[in-house]
């Protein structure tokens, strides 16, 4: 995939990247994500699954409902979602129906992303929203947290 990325994605990844390493504090895997608005972060969050003993608990979905609430609309129009990880199908869904004009992640997911490796929802030519897409961004940092993470649990 030939990525394109703009002068601040660095600079919005690395909050994301942040808001990962916070997910380590409540045993979570450490993924974040930003929702930027007009160069305001108006979202962000980590996993937050082990906390909450909920599935859907993802940082994308929780990013999400925050951007929605501070833009007062469930679209989340000329915004751009950073995140860690590649997005699975469910976050796929999610930012597909919240109308999010472009996604930036970092690290593929072979197991579960649907941005291209497993699936790829965000270009399912059938559905009434494909956003931009721009993957790899700082892949090697966001993959290492994932690699530490799961490396201490074996």
């Amino acid at each position: 995939m030939a990525a394109s990325f703009f002068p601040r994605d660095e600079y919005f990844m690395r909050i994301a990247l942040r808001e990962a390493q916070a997910a380590l504090d409540h045993d979570d895997v450490p993924i974040g994500a930003v929702v930027v608005h007009e160069g305001e972060v108006i979202g962000a969050a980590h996993n937050e699954r082990e906390l909450r003993q909920d599935p859907t608990a993802h940082a994308e979905l929780l990013a999400l409902r925050e951007a929605s609430r501070a833009l007062g609309s469930w679209r989340v129009l000329d915004a751009v979602l950073y995140v860690t990880l590649e997005p699975c199908t469910m976050c796929a869904g999610a930012i597909v129906l919240a109308r999010v004009p472009r996604v930036v992640y970092g690290t593929t997911d072979p197991k579960a992303g649907a941005a291209g490796s497993v699936l790829d929802v965000l270009a399912q030519p059938r559905l009434n929203h494909r956003p931009a897409v721009a993957g790899g961004l700082l892949a090697a940092e966001c993959a290492m947290l994932l690699t530490d993470f799961f490396g201490s649990r074996r």
